[in-house]
């Protein structure tokens, strides 16, 4: 006999703690409720710290009971290919049957699957069949336009045989070329006389009054092509290495010759901003003179554009104050600061003078003036350094040469005329001759220059 904790197993019913009691009505009517409230009942795990959202997802729980799949898969349409979709319609009838190639000539016969609707149609894949049209000359015209003393006319007829043939792949018709019975060529040759001859057929055969277009083929051209590619595969290792090495002297010559031209006009915009002002200062005096006093308390005084320092102009609107026209603009490097704070304290000049009309402008002139001195100064003492270096430099090439350059005691340049020309020079070393136009200097020797040139030319610049 069941017992009522069957009966509650059987009907999924949850008990109590009095399972083996008598079934009640309740039991029945409120079952559902009591299953929703299981439901609800369920602890839920939080996911580990470190533990992906996507890895979490995977674990087996009570909310999620289908297990994970063991291989990928898709069930949207996306980018995927399309599955064919079979209908109830009657399918197509396929039928073995015959065809025939019309690339071939031999009328070969052959068989493959192909829909009966598609019967007595032409093989598909003919159209790609491409055949080169070589021209036909006749008796005639072979005698008036096309004789040559260095062909035949059997030979010809060969040639244009083997063209149509292997459809003008030249290095075939070569091969197949008869040598025996016909004189050795060239594939220049085989190709210079075929086109040669096309080329007279079209003009000849060309209407009245029309230009044709004719391919001309330059076979000196190709020979010798294919005569410096000859040379440049057998090249010896040594060769090659050479050839490399060549290429990155070129290449350090172009660099110190962009630097060097650079510099050049560097140094002549120094050279012409130093003109330009002074010129500008000779012309305000001349003018000055010649103005009232009244007139020139009104002017404003223009501070030139091309002196070594450019001030900002400060005419906006509003208040300023004086003091900051005097201020030196951020293109002024630190370098050039400290050199003109230095000169202006051996001078006895106040870094900070009153800032009148006047006194702002001789200010700015001064400062300019001396920044445009100490840029002249530095491009002389490279340029200096750089003759110095390249003197050094072919005084060396002489020596290695087998030539000894006199030098004056006073430690001035050599005479011109004891110096050897480069004709005399035979035994000079690859890397003393293309080193003559001047290395790039290091990052310490520029530093040290650099120092140098800045503390020789503030000690310049001081009155004696």
């Amino acid at each position: 006999m069941a017992t009522g904790a069957d009966v509650r197993d059987i009907l999924e019913l949850t008990g109590g703690d009095n399972d083996s009691g008598p079934i009640s009505k309740k039991d029945f009517i409120n079952s559902d409720k009591k299953k929703a409230k299981k439901v609800t009942e369920t602890l839920t795990f939080k996911r580990p710290e470190g533990m992906h959202r996507e890895v979490y997802a995977l674990l087996y729980s009570d909310k999620n009971r289908d297990a994970p799949p063991l291989l990928p898969s898709d069930t949207t349409q996306g980018y995927r290919t399309v599955k064919a979709k079979l209908g109830c319609k009657k399918v197509r009838p396929w039928k073995w049957m015959p065809f025939s190639n019309p690339a071939r000539k031999d009328g070969a016969i052959f068989h493959h699957w192909r829909r009966a609707a598609e019967e007595g149609k032409d093989y598909p894949f003919a159209r790609f069949n491409k055949t080169v049209q070589v021209p036909v000359y006749s008796e005639q015209e072979y005698q008036m336009y096309l004789h040559d003393d260095g062909w035949t006319k059997a030979e010809t007829d060969h040639l244009f045989d083997l063209c149509k043939r292997f459809d003008l792949r030249f290095i075939v018709i070569h091969d197949r070329y008869d040598h025996q019975q016909y004189r050795k060529r060239s594939v220049e040759d085989l190709k210079e006389r075929y086109y040669s001859i096309c080329g007279k057929l079209t003009k000849v055969r060309a209407g009245t009054g029309t230009e044709p277009k004719i391919y001309i083929f330059d076979a000196g051209h190709e020979r010798r092509r294919k005569e410096q590619l000859e040379r440049l595969f057998s090249r010896t290792p040594e060769q090659v290495a050479e050839e490399e090495y060549l290429i990155q002297e070129l290449r350090k010559i172009e660099t110190r010759k962009k630097e060097r031209e650079k510099k050049a006009q560097d140094l002549q915009k120094l050279i012409t901003a130093a003109d330009t002002t002074t010129e500008m200062r000779r012309a305000e005096r001349k003018a000055t003179k010649k103005k009232l006093p009244q007139k020139r308390e009104m002017e404003k005084p223009a501070v030139p554009e091309t002196a070594g320092i450019k001030f900002p102009d400060f005419k906006s609107a509003g208040v300023s104050l004086r003091s900051q026209r005097m201020k030196l603009p951020s293109s002024v490097g630190q370098k050039k600061i400290k050199a003109i704070e230095q000169i202006l304290t051996e001078q006895g000049v106040d870094l900070n003078p009153m800032p009148t009309e006047e006194i702002v402008q001789m200010f700015n002139e001064l400062r300019s003036d001396l920044v445009l001195v100490y840029e002249l100064k530095q491009a002389y003492s490279n340029c200096e350094y750089e003759q110095q270096m390249l003197r050094h430099r072919y005084d060396a090439l002489l020596k290695a040469g087998g030539a000894v350059t006199p030098q004056s005691e006073s430690g001035g340049a050599p005479d011109s005329q004891s110096w050897l020309g480069a004709d005399d020079i035979k035994t000079e070393a690859k890397e003393q001759i293309i080193d003559v136009v001047g290395a790039p200097l290091t990052p310490n020797s520029r530093k040290r220059r650099e120092s140098a040139s800045s503390s020789s030319s503030i000690k310049k610049v001081k009155k004696p």
